[in-house]
């Protein structure tokens, strides 16, 4: 009879605590602890939920089991009377019951108690819904060519109808529409002195802000016809990784509404490892460059090495990038992968700059993002690789500075076999500058700024109109500056012989005016004076390290150039060996 009891009592406890648990016998002069009473919920949060109930006399521990849909969820045992359980899905609803154990035995479960953590359950993703880059443009298809309206809203929203972006039709009353669709601020006037963006202007949905560990402020294309498509192009970083959503257009947009249901699509999963593909077509990780520029300055550990490799097409986009080192953005080819679009000062104002915040709409933009199209800052061992940018601001009289980049980084950049094309201001520097093999095109002081030692090696200089190659601001009459070793100085078609000069000063005592051409060969637009001496540079008389100076000079056909004004100076051999090799310009 006492055995048939003890196993008994053994079934029990296998019974109301799962049969995974080995039988115990349990302390026959001890009660069985009773079951806990008062099993509630305490408290939930997106990704947990906290039970609590009435300590139980005699129980030592208590295990606890959690259902989903009827489906085990998980168990635990608590030595307390409270328990929280991590790691849940969202929104989610679970069943929780619980048990006492102690000397004399295991009490049976509690009632079950139903819990539902907090947030948004995720929607899963449409079936039918297409799979886009987290960058990729939004394609509408119409009958016939749509014409863009003055009024209505694009609006894309998660699945759950969170909204994510907007773009308002009002807001198209403050661009020009370029005849290929580009849209650029309204107002700007180069020749009567008008700037459509200054650091006061109010931010609005036909601008965006590029994000890389800060924000630039820039105007772009929002929505370019195509044909019979209307091409959406969203503000940086409005959606997700992994994310579904749909796109309402009102009618008054173009002529067609798209509603809820027409549209569905999903983004990507987010790519991994250490290169990145961009590529138009949405075969890659990204559809854009900037889409890459702001996942790695993100995503990516600031001084890990990473490749952004462009696939062939014209990218029209402006872009940034800040605070991320060793990033090596690589083209297809360099007339394949062109990166091109219209910027100037008379556009957004100035060399441009960041916000740590993005401005809220209608607020002012605090900063503008500047003229160029690549803004760069602290940013070391940036690479530029097998690639075209081109500023494709262009007026009659190609007044106004445009750049296709600013470095603004004390730090390290490399230009290798690339083309660089604006027409004023082309190429802005700072800190130690390598340009390989690469062109640069221009034609107003374009290649300028404030390096501490700049080398163009084996390049072609190329005059687009008659004006100064170089404007020289180096830091310090110790700096090498800007340094010409094996280039060629050439002129587009049409340009009149004589009327480049190698450089002009801005005049000022504040920076030195270092330039140096070493074995170049200088074509009949350089003018027969050489150096332009309107304003004089600093030092006034140059040495055999600072000032303008130039060695080995030859025109066209191998003939030594001599006769350049007394503003510049002749190098010896031994003097000219300190900018002889990228080792003794950069020490790298």
């Amino acid at each position: 009879m006492r055995k048939g009891i003890a196993a008994l009592l053994a079934l029990c406890a296998i019974s109301s605590c799962g049969k995974s648990e080995e039988p115990t016998v349990p302390d026959q002069g001890q009660p069985v602890p009773s079951v806990p009473q008062n099993v509630k919920l305490h408290s939930a949060t997106e990704t947990s939920l906290t039970f609590q109930w009435d300590a139980v006399q005699g129980a030592a521990s208590y295990k606890w089991k959690l259902t989903k849909d009827g489906s085990a969820a998980g168990e635990g045992t608590a030595n307390t009377r409270n328990v929280t359980v991590s790691s849940l899905d969202q929104a989610t609803t679970y069943g929780f019951s619980v048990c006492a154990t102690g000397p004399g035995g295991t009490s049976a479960y509690s009632a079950v108690v139903e819990g539902t953590t907090k947030g948004t359950k995720p929607v899963p993703p449409d079936p039918s819904a297409a799979v886009l880059c987290v960058d990729a443009p939004l394609v509408i298809t119409f009958d016939s060519a749509p014409t863009l309206g003055t009024s209505g809203l694009v609006q894309v929203f998660k699945a759950d109808g969170t909204l994510v972006d907007k773009i308002d039709l009002a807001d198209i009353a403050k661009v020009d529409v370029l005849s290929d669709g580009t849209m650029v601020p309204k107002g700007a006037d180069a020749d009567a002195g008008k700037i459509a963006i200054n650091d006061d202007s109010p931010f609005h949905t036909f601008l965006d802000a590029l994000h890389s560990s800060q924000y630039r402020i820039v105007h772009y294309t929002p929505l370019r016809v195509k044909g019979k498509t209307l091409e959406i192009k969203l503000h940086n970083e409005a959606l997700s990784f992994g994310e579904s959503y749909y796109v309402t257009v009102d009618a008054s947009v173009a002529g067609k509404a798209v509603g809820k249901d027409d549209m569905p699509f999903t983004v990507k999963a987010a790519p991994s490892g250490a290169t990145f593909k961009v590529a138009a077509d949405g075969s890659g990780d990204f559809c854009t460059v900037q889409g890459a520029l702001s996942y790695v300055s993100r995503y990516v550990k600031k001084d890990d090495a990473v490749t952004i490799e462009i696939g062939e097409g014209t990218y029209q986009e402006l872009l940034f990038l800040r605070n991320k080192n060793n990033v090596t953005i690589k083209g297809a080819s360099r007339d394949k992968s062109i990166i091109a679009y219209p910027n100037n000062d008379s556009y957004e104002t100035g060399s441009g700059g960041s916000l740590s915040a993005k401005p809220s709409r209608g607020a002012s933009i605090g900063k503008s993002g500047g003229r160029s199209v690549f803004l760069v800052e602290s940013c070391d061992n940036l690479v530029l690789e097998n690639l075209t940018i081109e500023n494709t601001y262009s007026i009659p009289s190609h007044k106004g500075q445009a750049e296709t980049i600013y470095f603004n980084s004390n730090y390290k950049l490399t230009v290798e076999n690339c083309s660089l094309i604006s027409w004023q201001d082309t190429f802005l520097c700072k800190g130690k500058v390598w340009v390989h093999n690469s062109l640069i095109a221009g034609h107003v002081d374009y290649i300028w700024g404030y390096p501490e030692a700049c080398l163009f090696e084996d390049c072609e200089i190329r005059s687009r109109a008659g004006g100064y190659l170089i404007q020289a601001r180096v830091p310090s009459v110790s700096n090498k500056g800007f340094v010409f070793l094996n280039c060629k100085l050439t002129a587009e078609s049409g340009v009149k012989d004589g009327s480049m000069y190698l450089a002009r000063s801005g005049g000022s005592t504040e920076y030195f005016d270092n330039v140096v051409f070493v074995n170049c060969t200088m074509g009949p637009v350089i003018a027969p004076t050489g150096w332009h001496t309107d304003k004089a540079p600093n030092p006034s008389t140059p040495t055999a390290t600072s000032g303008w100076r130039e060695y080995g000079s030859v025109d066209a056909s191998g003939k030594a150039i001599t006769g350049h004004n007394a503003s510049g100076k002749v190098l010896t051999a031994a003097e000219a060996e300190p900018y002889s090799t990228r080792q003794s310009v950069l020490g790298w």
